[in-house]
């Protein structure tokens, strides 16, 4: 198939599926004698697998460690829980960012007058420089 019709079978723009080529996670499809990409029932249930891993929040590099095991035929599941709670760890510091971050913007937030009047709270915090 080419590319257009992986994308539209994927949901994955064009752009993103010659990124993932580009960096070495989709492998690079034959070309027609008219130089078109021809990818493979393979090009598509890996890239299935990427975009699902990338809608988890997995980085590119969790990713690349997940293909390797894939691709080297060895697979084992406690190397892929390793991944995974790896990225749940991560996944809880970021909650955790992001609930200072409500408190903080909230506390800021809750100093504006919310009137139109050249004196802003907020303004006045993002240029704080005593942080």
């Amino acid at each position: 198939m080419k590319i257009g019709v992986l994308s539209k079978h994927t949901d994955c723009k064009i752009e993103t599926i010659r990124y993932y080529e580009k960096i070495g996670l989709l492998f690079e499809p034959a070309r027609s004698e008219g130089g078109y990409r021809l990818y493979t029932e393979d090009h598509l249930k890996r890239l299935v697998f990427i975009r699902r891993s990338r809608e988890l929040g997995f980085t590119i590099e969790e990713i690349r460690a997940l293909l390797v095991l894939v691709d080297g035929k060895a697979v084992s599941c406690a190397d892929v829980n390793k991944i995974a709670l790896s990225h749940i760890n991560d996944i809880k510091q970021k909650i955790q960012d992001l609930k200072k971050l409500e408190k903080t913007l909230s506390r800021i937030a809750s100093q504006c007058s919310g009137k139109t009047v050249p004196e802003c709270p907020i303004i006045d915090a993002l240029f704080d420089t005593k942080k």
